[in-house]
């Protein structure tokens, strides 16, 4: 299930809430997600007889900065009515784009099993977001379910790609990849709940495709796909015909079930808006062009090389977030960068994931205090971490916990002594370091670390059994 294979055929459909303050045809505020069901609502939103949609500026300007961002092509839109019933659809149409998307003929690269994969998108555009089902029970065996209508009518972007992809893995990278954009574009807010969905499309070379609906992690659209990858094979093992039909992923079961037949594009009977005009992005977007100037991912991860001298494994990791981005360079401005980098990914990212914690739980000045007192030898490496999981733990500051733990590194006479012990001690491993046995030396720096309850410098501790022996 995990090696790309070339009779997999997945494309995505990622839906984004652009974070505007409004919604998209009303002045409704998007800010519902703590608000009690339908209190966010009016005659527009609600699709009330009477009522006219305005276009919300900032979320054209949201989406052509998205698309331009995803090498599309930028074009004049017009929107268009996607009839269909669902309760969910107070007017029983969508606003949505249709002949006219706003971006077209993009591309994004992904790494893939070490090498970059071209991506292409297909559209990018706007749409109105539907209400929320809430379902008694499980999907399939609900008595009823409940709307709210807060949502109904929130910008959402609409990124559909090709079917490029070959691997869940790959989808999964590509969805990591477009939300750091997203993110680094400033119109996107991935701690909201709903903020991104995706319906990936999959099918294997000989039979029908399947859309899986509404996916709301991206672990979930990897899980899904690997599922239906296995459904879809059996099925073709045993010459079961696979139709093509719409699926939900159920995440607490890791299944996916049937919900409906496959509407095609017909069926949703277009036609343009009568009551909205064409929209040129462009000149729109100019005049906040100048108030934006956005360094995405892969040029801040070439000037991450270039200007603080890392690696490229190191300036992937750190510009995969913008936070993350951001705070490395607060801790490189004070302190060396290389220092900085392999702090930030090799100790601090690992300390902070293990405990669910985010980087607002450790501020740059704590790490540059920690690296500052490595540096000068005020503490050790071993100890430095030590701070750092008291930090997280318990509070506190780098300083106070060095002191109240009494962590500073070991003098160099405290150092010889426990060397000289140790080599008294264990007269058999200063013979198998005589005789060339490589463990031998690292056993005698274990015993001086025990001697100094972990103070001694390991650098030095190594050299000073090096110049006794």
């Amino acid at each position: 299930m995990t090696t790309e294979r070339t009779d997999i055929i997945i494309g995505l459909e990622v839906h984004t809430q652009l974070t505007t303050q409004s919604k998209l045809f009303c002045g409704c505020s998007t800010r519902y997600q703590d608000s009690e069901p339908n209190t966010h609502t009016c005659p527009i939103c609600l699709g009330l007889p009477g009522s006219l949609p305005v276009v919300n500026e900032m979320a054209i300007v949201y989406a052509e900065r998205v698309a331009k961002a995803l090498n599309c092509s930028v074009q004049q839109t017009q929107f268009y009515r996607k009839n269909y019933y669902y309760p969910d659809l107070p007017k029983g149409f969508q606003i949505s784009q249709y002949d006219f998307p706003l971006g077209t003929n993009g591309y994004l690269t992904v790494d893939s099993a070490g090498q970059e994969r071209t991506i292409r998108i297909r559209r990018v555009h706007l749409e109105e977001d539907p209400g929320k089902l809430t379902y008694r029970g499980t999907i399939e065996k609900a008595q009823y379910s409940l709307i709210d209508y807060n949502r109904s009518g929130v910008p959402l972007l609409e990124v559909v790609t090709e079917p490029d992809l070959r691997a869940p893995k790959e989808a999964r990278r590509f969805l990591n990849k477009l939300r750091n954009i997203l993110e680094y574009l400033d119109v996107f807010d991935g701690n909201l709940e709903g903020s991104l969905r995706v319906d990936a499309n999959i099918s294997i070379a000989g039979g029908q495709r399947a859309e899986v609906k509404n996916i709301s992690s991206y672990k979930g659209v990897e899980k899904a796909l690997l599922f239906e990858i296995t459904r879809q094979r059996n099925l073709l093992r045993r010459g079961i015909h696979i139709t093509q039909e719409t699926r939900h992923f159920d995440e607490a079961r890791g299944i996916t079930i049937s919900l409906r037949s496959k509407e095609q594009e017909h069926d949703y009977r277009y036609f343009p808006e009568p009551d909205l005009l064409r929209v040129d992005p462009e000149p729109v977007a100019e005049q906040f062009r100048e108030q934006v100037q956005v360094e995405l991912p892969d040029t801040k991860r070439h000037r991450f090389i270039a200007q603080y001298g890392i690696s490229d494994y190191l300036a992937k990791v750190l510009t995969a977030s913008k936070p993350l981005a951001d705070y490395f360079e607060t801790v490189a401005a004070r302190v060396d960068p290389s220092a900085a980098a392999s702090w930030v990914v090799d100790v601090l990212q690992g300390e902070l994931n293990y405990r669910g914690l985010n980087l607002d739980a450790f501020r740059p000045n704590f790490l540059i205090d920690v690296i500052a007192n490595v540096n000068q030898g005020t503490i050790t490496e071993k100890a430095a971490v030590e701070v750092i999981r008291t930090v997280l733990d318990t509070g506190g500051t780098p300083c106070e916990i060095i002191d109240a733990q009494a962590l500073h590194a070991a003098p160099i006479e405290q150092i010889t002594a426990a060397v000289t012990q140790a080599i008294e001690e264990n007269p058999q491993a200063v013979d198998d370091y005589h005789s060339g046995k490589k463990g031998a030396l690292n056993f005698l720096v274990g015993q001086v670390m025990k001697k100094t309850r972990g103070r001694a410098d390991p650098t030095l501790t190594n050299r000073l059994i090096r110049e006794q022996l």
